[in-house]
């Protein structure tokens, strides 16, 4: 594959992630409707179930809780069947009355590895309103053959002046501020007003080390092709795709830690179609859901089930088996309250808009 190709596929991934499909004329009653990160749209996935069912799966992607959120806001009740959302944003939709609770006793949920059940955001006064699928790090990303693996094993190189030039960032502030607090030996979940400036030297000395601070489109465009050979920000879900294409492309889980993402899976309080729902629910959790998730077209992560059917060769990519001592080293995204929000944005802009 030509570095050319490589970018566009790359491209084409992420704007696979922006576009919607309209159900205006799709959907009958026994269809199933799901708004999904484009993850979910792979046939590979899809067809499975719809072939077992003999329903059809009509998806509408989205990119971000606020739009989703947006989406249902526009539609009518009943309208959609399953959502895909970030796990720590699982009770905005619980506060909002949109979930169902989940049946734990119909789910695999033994299966799930401890760390990522995520149970303080997906279970809510009890009852369990989400159940995570995949997940995987915001770390360092980058090319081992022009970068030394080891160096990659502490945050410390990311201020250093050893790959100046040679950094893109992803633009993207919560993890990104979150590797930030990491590297000065914050807890990602403790954060507050007052450890801003100490995060805002540490996102200096990274800028001024950047060739760039991009999207995620140009971002993985700039490590596939070799324009920089280190993002921050990367993880399993910019490298394990293309690894075949590129293995010199990988990812470290510093010795600091890395910012775990999660996704879960909900269910419509509205849904008129639960059974299926469920149905559809159990088959992304299945061990073959779990693997053709893992290895969706559009990105790849880690699958939150240890008995997810992945081959040797997957596994290795995604460094399966390394995954209870990166899970050690991981925290959770920041989550912070409105008004640290707020300042966090303007931090972030302050950086991007440094010279």
């Amino acid at each position: 594959m030509t570095l050319h190709s490589l970018a566009c596929r790359l491209a084409g991934a992420s704007i696979a992630a922006l576009t919607a499909f309209g159900l205006a004329g799709q959907a009958s009653a026994a269809d199933l409707n799901a708004l999904v990160w484009c993850d979910h749209a792979d046939p590979n996935l899809l067809k499975p179930f719809e072939d077992a069912n003999g329903i059809k799966v009509n998806v509408k992607e989205f990119e971000g809780t606020g739009a989703g959120l947006a989406i249902i806001e526009q539609s009518q009740p009943g309208d959609w069947d399953v959502m895909v959302i970030d796990s720590i944003d699982v009770p905005r939709g619980v506060e909002r009355g949109l979930f169902e609770p989940l049946p734990e006793d119909q789910l695999p949920m033994a299966d799930l590895f401890p760390e990522v059940k995520m149970d303080a955001s997906t279970v809510v006064d009890g009852k369990r309103y989400g159940i995570t699928e995949k997940f995987g790090y915001n770390t360092i990303g980058f090319n081992k053959s022009k970068a030394d693996p080891q160096d990659m094993q502490s945050l410390a190189v990311l201020t250093g002046d050893k790959y100046k030039g040679r950094i893109a960032i992803y633009d993207y502030y919560l993890p990104v501020i979150g590797m930030a607090a990491m590297a000065i030996g914050k807890k990602t979940t403790e954060l507050t007003e007052a450890d801003l400036p100490a995060i805002k030297e540490v996102l200096t000395k990274m800028k001024a080390n950047a060739k760039a601070v991009t999207d995620v489109v140009a971002s993985q465009t700039a490590l596939a092709t070799g324009e920089v050979d280190v993002l921050v920000g990367g993880g399993e879900w910019v490298t394990a795709g293309i690894a075949k294409e590129n293995p010199d492309l990988d990812f470290s889980i510093p010795k600091e830690g890395a910012v775990l993402w999660s996704q879960s899976l909900a269910m419509f309080k509205d849904s008129k179609n639960k059974d299926m729902a469920l149905k559809f629910i159990q088959y992304i959790m299945s061990p073959e859901g779990q693997a053709r998730l893992a290895t969706s077209s559009c990105y790849w992560g880690m699958p939150a089930s240890s008995k997810a059917a992945l081959n040797d060769e997957q596994k290795a990519i995604l460094r399966f088996a390394e995954q209870p001592e990166f899970l050690k080293r991981a925290q959770p995204y920041p989550a912070p309250s409105e008004d640290l929000d707020k300042k966090m944005q303007d931090l972030w802009t302050e950086m991007i808009q440094a010279q």
